[in-house]
């Protein structure tokens, strides 16, 4: 009796017992969070990333600008400037996460201006840079995009970069998050008291977890390796249906063992009974 009231109490809590009501309510929730998603994703490859590629391909074009060139003509050439500026301090900073390369650059010609311009790293030029150096920058659309001391160049964090890998994965990984929340919601609103097994525990949190993991992973790795940001399209929806289908493997097998030992406690309590009668 006390394990049929707690069976039907466990049922009673259970997901699929909850309020229509109410749970049509949250599959309108997660229908608006995938349409949000779902639009953030379209800008991601239709606004941003095209937006990216274009002006690194601007950036690439661009040549010196001719000597003495005002402002006006620098701007109609979209050509490279160069400025001559002399280091006033260089500092790299743990910020917890990452650590932030800085330098304050100050024009020979006005002590009154200064310019502080960033690293990503700290080669090949940053830990050569000390107080009083003469640098040369190069400038790009009112960026320094380049900063060279003796021969010796690096990039900037302003510097516009062929590294469109991760841009990719991101858009990508909201529109795995937008479907996921679009069939989540629309389950709710078609069946608003049996939506099982569309819930968060397990299998809407290995989804969410699968997908965020996978699209900084695979972005991270594409960046790094250096292959093209369109196959971020294709890896990144292939790793996680790989993952996931080891996750339900791995899921079943474990529900097997435990409908197995489950059984083989029942037929012992039954032939202990049977010996006991």
């Amino acid at each position: 009796m006390a394990e049929r009231a707690s069976a039907t109490a466990g049922k009673k809590d259970g997901p699929d017992r909850k309020s229509p009501g109410r749970a049509r309510l949250t599959g309108v929730a997660l229908i608006v969070l995938s349409l949000t998603g779902a639009v953030l994703s379209y800008l991601a490859f239709t606004v941003w990333v095209p937006g990216q590629q274009e002006r690194y391909e601007h950036y690439r074009a661009a040549e010196p600008c001719p000597a003495q060139a005002t402002a006006q003509e620098v701007a109609a050439k979209d050509c490279l400037t160069t400025w001559h500026f002399t280091v006033t301090k260089a500092e790299s900073t743990f910020t917890g996460k990452v650590t932030a390369y800085e330098a304050t650059l100050e024009d020979k010609g006005d002590d009154s201006w200064q310019r502080v311009v960033r690293f990503s790293d700290s080669g090949p030029l940053f830990d050569k840079l000390h107080r009083g150096d003469e640098v040369t920058a190069t400038g790009w659309r009112r960026d320094i995009v380049v900063l060279s001391k003796d021969g010796v160049r690096q990039n900037t964090s302003d510097a516009p970069r062929d590294e469109h890998q991760g841009n990719a994965a991101l858009g990508v990984l909201v529109a795995l998050l937008a479907a996921q929340s679009l069939l989540f919601g629309a389950v709710r609103l078609a069946r608003p008291t049996t939506y099982a097994p569309f819930v968060w525990e397990p299998y809407g949190r290995w989804l969410a977890f699968t997908n965020i993991c996978v699209g900084v992973g695979v972005g991270a790795a594409s960046v790094w390796l250096g292959i093209p940001w369109w196959t971020v399209l294709v890896s990144v929806p292939v790793v996680v249906c790989a993952v996931m289908a080891r996750l339900l493997r791995r899921q079943r097998r474990a529900m097997a063992s435990s409908a197995k030992v489950l059984g083989l406690d029942t037929l012992h309590r039954h032939i202990q009974s049977d010996i006991t009668n």
